[in-house]
């Protein structure tokens, strides 16, 4: 090829052509999958941005105003705020949160551990089990706050008729105050099912070999399972120890059904106003909406430093695998 010739061939950049368009082909093609990437994730984004985002901001701004729905919001600044800590109902409502959330998250975590635990010895008949604790979940929250009052009856319900039959009388779950909170604790072990099943395969990822070891060096059933398999599975308590504060600090479904329900006035206790419930009240039956915003809000920033907390304590306590301990 003469010297001509190649120079006629190349751009004055040095490139051929052909390397050019392939170049430029390269960039027409990562453009095109960013636009299909976009594409495919604009649901997404539409409806994080529409259902979410702006909720979120929008709520913030009501939280410094006087909104009743009807009228325009007039900015008030931080007065909703300061109105939260003379409202003794918030306290009340905080403390029956906090106290419902320190009995339930122990007790689900505890039941949840030792129904896997069960499961994970049951061999074949594993998968027939999993389905059965795992259906009480798809039970409509309404549905389990109408069978909470059926189930704890104090006069006629079924527990109480079960501990008669061992000669113990059952207290009043729905209308004594000490015995509203646990009563809903216990009902709220109905659902444990997902938590099983999470907890479930942690335990069938924990090396046999491990276990196989400890038991050679002479470590019975309960110390293999304290020293080997529950650090093992530490990452997945932890995950339903947030999961299932997070869910208690915003319990609303089971206890509004059954104790604040439309028209219902026979149970009615406040022993049972939760704060997400208060906060319901003061939103759609009393229609403070900026008040209510402020509520929201002051339990994100709850549940954020709880968040935290539990991930500070967890660093102790959590062991993931192939992480070096110092």
């Amino acid at each position: 090829m003469s010297t001509a010739t190649a120079a006629r061939e190349r751009e004055p950049g040095g490139r051929t052509p052909r390397r050019a368009l392939r170049a430029g082909r390269r960039r027409r093609g990562e453009r095109g999958e960013r636009f299909a990437a976009f594409a495919f994730l604009s649901p997404w984004l539409i409806g994080f941005a529409v259902f979410t985002a702006w909720p979120l901001i929008y709520s913030a701004y009501l939280s410094l105003t006087d909104y009743d729905v009807i009228n325009d919001p007039s900015f008030v600044g931080f007065d909703n705020y300061a109105q939260l800590f003379d409202d003794p109902k918030v306290g009340l409502a905080l403390a029956n949160t906090f106290v419902f959330t320190a009995l339930q998250v122990p007790l689900h975590v505890i039941v949840s551990l030792l129904l896997a635990l069960l499961l994970n010895q049951a061999g074949r008949a594993a998968g027939v089990f999993r389905t059965t604790f795992f259906l009480p979940k798809m039970t409509p929250p309404v549905a389990v706050g109408i069978l909470f009052l059926l189930l704890f009856n104090g006069q006629n319900g079924l527990i109480n008729a079960v501990l008669g039959l061992f000669g113990v009388t059952g207290p009043s779950w729905t209308t004594d105050p000490a015995w509203v909170k646990p009563g809903l604790v216990l009902m709220s072990l109905w659902s444990v099912g997902a938590s099983v099943l999470i907890l479930l395969a942690a335990l069938q990822n924990v090396p046999r070999e491990l276990q196989e070891s400890a038991r050679i060096d002479g470590a019975g059933a309960v110390r293999t399972t304290f020293s080997v398999t529950l650090p093992m599975i530490s990452p997945a308590v932890f995950f339903i120890v947030v999961v299932n504060t997070i869910a208690c600090l915003q319990t609303f479904d089971e206890a509004y059904t059954a104790f604040f329900g439309a028209g219902n006035t026979t149970y009615g206790n406040d022993a049972a106003l939760f704060y997400v419930i208060y906060l319901f009240q003061q939103a759609f039956e009393y229609l403070h909406m900026g008040y209510a915003s402020a509520m929201a809000w002051v339990l994100f920033g709850l549940i954020m430093v709880v968040t935290a907390v539990q991930l500070i304590v967890s660093r102790r306590l959590v062991h993931y695998e192939g992480e070096a301990k110092s």
